[in-house]
Order: C-alpha cells, then sequence, then structure tokens
C-alpha cells in the first residue's frame, strides 16, 4: 500500500475533519520530500524541516499545522512514543480581534440591499455563527417552536443550540417566502451539470457581498464574516450576559478563548478614567 494512502486511511479511521485529513497530508507530504531532498531519516528531521518553514517566512500558524501533521506520522504511522515533547513549538502572539459598533453593524445591514445577503450577515450576527456553519444550516435546523437553531457537527466535531431572536424569525420567515429554499436554508446556484442538486452558499460569495457593504458603509476597519461572531459576543458581554454562558453559545472548548472579549469590551474602558483628568481637581 502507498505510504500516504496508509496515512489518509488512518486519518479517516481516526475521524479527523476533512478538511484537517487534506491539511496533514499535505504537510506530511511536504515534510517526506524534504527529508529524502536532505537525506534525513523521517524519525529525526522535524527540526530541519521546521528551520526550513521559518527561512521560507511562513506563518506560525503553518508551522504549528505542519508540526501536528508530523508528530501525527511519527506517533500513528512510525509509532514514536511522546513526540511532541521533543518538539519546540513557535510563541504564537496574540491578537486582539476586531469589534465593530451597534452603529457600524446596522450600517453594513442597510448597506446590503440584497435580501438574501443581508439575512445572511444577520443570521451570523444575531447567533454568533462561523461561516462554515451558516453555508452549512438546514431548513429542519430551524426550530422556532422554542427558538433556537441547532448548529450540527461544527469546529470540533460538536452540536450546539443557539437562541433564535425573534426579530432574526421573521426575518427568515419573509426570505423563506421569497426564496423557497429546498434543503439547505442559503441555497447557492446550482451547477448546470447538477440541475437540481442542492448545495450550500458559497463562503467566497459571502466574503464578496460583506467587503462590498464595509465599503459602501465607509469603515475603515478590517472586516470579516468572522468579525460578526467576535462583535455578537462582545456585545452580549457588554449588555450583561456572563462569560460561561457566551462560552456555551459560541461552542468553546475553553473559557480562556472566551476571556478575550473581556479585553475588547467597552464596559472597563469607559469605567476607567485617565489620569489627565485628575489634573483638573
Amino acid at each position: 500500500m502507498d505510504l500516504l494512502e496508509e496515512i489518509a486511511k488512518k486519518l479517516k479511521r481516526k475521524n479527523y475533519s476533512k478538511s484537517t485529513q487534506n491539511i496533514y497530508l499535505h504537510y506530511i507530504e511536504c515534510y517526506l520530500c524534504y527529508c529524502k531532498k536532505h537525506r534525513l531519516v523521517p524519525a529525526v528531521g522535524i527540526e530541519p524541516f521546521i528551520q526550513h518553514l521559518i527561512s521560507q517566512k511562513r506563518a506560525i500558524s503553518t508551522q504549528n499545522q505542519a508540526i501536528n501533521a508530523v508528530e501525527f506520522y511519527l506517533e500513528n504511522i512510525l509509532m514514536l512514543d511522546k513526540v511532541h515533547l521533543k518538539i519546540d513549538r513557535p510563541f504564537k502572539p496574540s491578537f486582539l480581534p476586531t469589534i465593530l459598533s451597534l452603529e457600524e453593524i446596522k450600517l453594513l445591514f442597510d448597506n446590503t440591499p440584497n435580501h438574501k445577503h443581508r439575512t445572511i450577515l444577520k443570521t451570523i450576527y444575531g447567533c454568533g455563527l462561523r461561516i462554515s456553519e451558516v453555508i452549512n444550516l438546514k431548513i429542519e435546523h430551524i426550530d422556532s417552536d422554542r427558538n433556537c437553531i441547532a448548529i450540527q457537527q461544527a469546529k470540533g466535531r460538536k452540536d450546539r443550540l443557539v437562541p433564535l431572536p425573534e426579530e432574526l424569525l421573521e426575518e427568515l420567515r419573509l426570505y423563506y417566502k421569497v426564496y423557497k429554499p429546498k434543503t439547505y436554508l442559503f441555497e447557492g446556484a446550482p451547477l448546470k451539470a447538477m440541475e437540481g442538486i442542492s448545495l450550500p452558499y458559497s463562503t467566497s460569495s459571502i466574503r464578496s457581498f460583506l467587503r462590498l457593504a464595509v465599503k459602501k458603509s465607509k469603515i475603515l476597519k478590517k472586516v470579516t464574516p468572522h468579525t460578526l461572531r467576535h462583535s455578537y459576543a462582545t456585545h452580549l458581554y457588554e449588555h450583561g450576559v456572563n462569560l460561561r454562558s457566551i462560552q456555551v453559545l459560541l461552542g468553546h472548548n475553553s473559557s480562556k478563548t472566551t476571556e478575550k472579549y473581556t479585553h475588547v469590551s467597552n464596559i472597563h474602558i469607559n469605567k476607567t478614567p485617565s489620569p489627565l483628568s485628575f489634573l483638573h481637581k
């Protein structure tokens, strides 16, 4: 059996997501090619390989993905023990997320004239969804009786429920009457070869019309679909929702991930005076 084929089967058996399988296979193949080219034994070649990625000025996230992939290969294919203890990971800098104000959110909606596009943005912001979650929403996931949306097999293969705001429910009802989706809540245009088959809306299209709305709104911040999710969490925190509830709503494993919203919230900023104000007293 071909080695990469064996690795692919192992990844599949361990139930890794499709995207993770592809990423791991890519970096393992890169690693094996590097070892072959430089006549290195794969069991000990990871440090020179990581130095090679650094010399190419690869992003830290890329370096960590490569380390994860090679660790998988060494531990699950070569059956080496505790490999991760021998690998120095690059320090990952911490960046605060971009947050839009409530006025900027409203501007985005006002400058998105297309009903379908506006409903997609409102769903992302109103429920704090990832872009992958909104495109995979199906009609059956909307529970109007219980006022919630079922997010199924999201990041980390986890299910969760998020509240469905009354305002969004009304918007979705109007949207459904106009567009009449069949399977996915937000469906993309079918390809000619796949006539009659329901396809989810594309992430590139969402990013495209969001960029246009940001430009029309004259917002100078760097805005992505994930910015709406960050804004959702921050606005909830600023309006008194506790961090534990926000953690559950976002589907975070660790509370530390959710705590970053305390650093971008304006609650503490507005309540903390500047020493300049003391000079006038």
